[in-house]
């Protein structure tokens, strides 16, 4: 929650593992992640009186060695379950079980029987970056020893079956740990799909070793400047106009979100153009808000000056009002209905990569089966590698956006993506999705000059604190849309 933090795929955390055995003495680097292994478990994890380590063939078995020899050697009663075979065992991981032996660690072969009722924890130093497909045989059954056993685990770099890269469980028993201490550099999987439930609390320890080039970050809290009040000499006019266009029939609850969303973001007036004309057009609870009817068909100037949001609650009536927004607004948040009526038509999908080359900016906020609508695939597709749909659909759009879900990727053509690291299963209720459109169209007529990449990854990340500080309060229920709106209001 303190970075930015730079991330590194399987790719580049080879190169860097590669390139930091090449410049230290030989077995230095498994010795040191050892290390901090047992050190992280007799300070996470106390008291210590039985430890069990799962340790699997490659190096990551190793860095169990080492850390059983630590605990061993702390007074702590260790068992190693091994699968492997020293005889293709890496050299690191042979001196390591070497070492181990001759410290008195007790080590033995793999058999597949229950934990000990005594075991205080499991150390899963089973599979690492190598992991590539469901395993099978002893590490599979490992594992699923592991998910049966209900005790506390602490995995060493990865959580064992989980893909480094896009957070998704290889297999049926993915091991869900307690907490993961990440070696050399932090993988994205660990923060996106499945891999925050999985990986538990992330530890971090470089082991003293500069990394190579982030292939994304780990995003950090917003800058001081997005939380600096306005100048007292501010009025209304200075803070930005915002409209938004949708609530048909049926629907109307969302485009109200989203405006009471943009006010409370503090944009200086905001006006909702419903397309059920049949509304009274009006927000009883918020009487500030405003409406004007067909707003989309108006000058396109009076267009280009406002920060449009785009699409809530909007059905199908949204494509009417799509072809004036797209060709003339500067600032346009896309938003559920909207998106869905751009993947369904080839010429709005035309306007809307037009937009970049004619220096108009758009921000995109699909959750996974809107993301795939646009892409032309999946959700399960999306959802398989969150990363590469989200760069995808960047490219191919000329927009930023955010892939919402856990671990909602930020990204934008020609710039590193992030991952947001805030916000939990409170926001898993309807409406949320409206009040973060809203809330990034009202801090973009606040700062017209950002990016829409950048207020795309302030107002995730505020979006997410604000469930964090509902859960953190006590409450373990969903944080209701508009009560959302009430905490973000606050974080300000």
């Amino acid at each position: 929650m303190h970075g930015p933090w730079p991330l590194h795929d399987i790719a580049a955390a080879r190169q860097s593992e590669a390139a930091a055995l090449a410049a230290t003495p030989a077995h230095a680097l498994m010795e040191a992640a050892g290390l901090a292994l047992a050190r992280l478990a007799l300070a996470r994890f106390a008291p210590l009186r039985r430890v069990e380590v799962f340790a699997g063939p490659g190096n990551n078995g190793g860095d169990g060695f080492v850390a059983a020899r630590h605990l061993h050697a702390a007074g702590i009663a260790v068992r190693v379950r091994w699968i492997g075979d020293e005889t293709r065992a890496p050299a690191d991981a042979r001196q390591a079980l070497r070492r181990a032996r001759e410290a008195g660690v007790v080590i033995e072969p793999w058999r597949d029987d229950a934990l000990d009722a005594h075991v205080d924890l499991v150390v899963d130093a089973l599979l690492g970056l190598g992991a590539a497909r469901a395993p099978v045989g002893p590490i599979a059954d490992a594992m699923a020893l592991i998910a049966a056993a209900d005790r506390p685990v602490l995995a060493v770099d990865l959580p064992s079956g989980l893909h480094a890269d896009t957070g998704q469980p290889l297999g049926e028993h993915c091991v869900r740990a307690d907490a993961t201490l990440a070696l050399l550099s932090l993988k994205p999987g660990l923060f996106t799909a499945r891999g925050r439930d999985h990986a538990g609390e992330v530890w971090f320890d470089d082991l003293g070793v500069t990394a190579s080039a982030p292939t994304a970050w780990l995003r950090g809290p917003p800058h001081a400047a997005w939380r600096r009040p306005a100048d007292h000499a501010a009025h209304k006019g200075s803070q930005g106009d915002v409209v938004v266009v949708g609530g048909a029939p049926g629907m109307v609850g969302a485009a109200w979100l989203a405006a009471r969303a943009a006010l409370a973001a503090g944009a200086g007036r905001v006006y909702v153009s419903l397309l059920d004309a049949q509304d009274s057009a009006f927000d009883g609870a918020r009487p500030e808000l405003m409406s004007r009817a067909a707003w989309w068909r108006r000058a396109p100037a009076e267009i280009a000056a406002a920060t449009v949001v785009c699409g809530c609650g909007g059905g199908a009536l949204v494509r009417e009002a799509l072809p004036a927004l797209l060709a003339h607004a500067s600032r346009l948040v896309l938003d559920a209905d909207g998106l869905n009526a751009v993947a369904a038509d080839l010429a709005l999908q035309a306007l809307l990569h037009a937009r970049a080359a004619r220096g108009l900016s758009t921000l995109l906020t699909p959750h996974p089966l809107e993301a795939a609508r646009l892409l032309g695939t999946t959700s399960a597709a999306v959802q398989a590698d969150r990363l590469c749909a989200a760069r995808e659909l960047a490219r191919r759009y000329g927009c930023a956006l955010v892939l919402k879900g856990s671990g909602s990727i930020v990204a934008a053509a020609q710039v590193l993506p992030t991952i947001n690291p805030s916000g939990n299963a409170a926001l898993a209720t309807a409406g949320s999705g409206d009040v973060l459109a809203g809330w990034a169209g009202g801090l973009w007529a606040r700062r017209p000059g950002a990016t829409a990449f950048e207020v795309a990854a302030v107002a995730t990340w505020q979006h997410g604190h604000a469930a964090d500080r509902h859960r953190a309060a006590g409450h373990h229920g969903p944080l209701r849309a508009a009560d959302l709106i009430e905490v973000l209001a606050a974080t300000l």
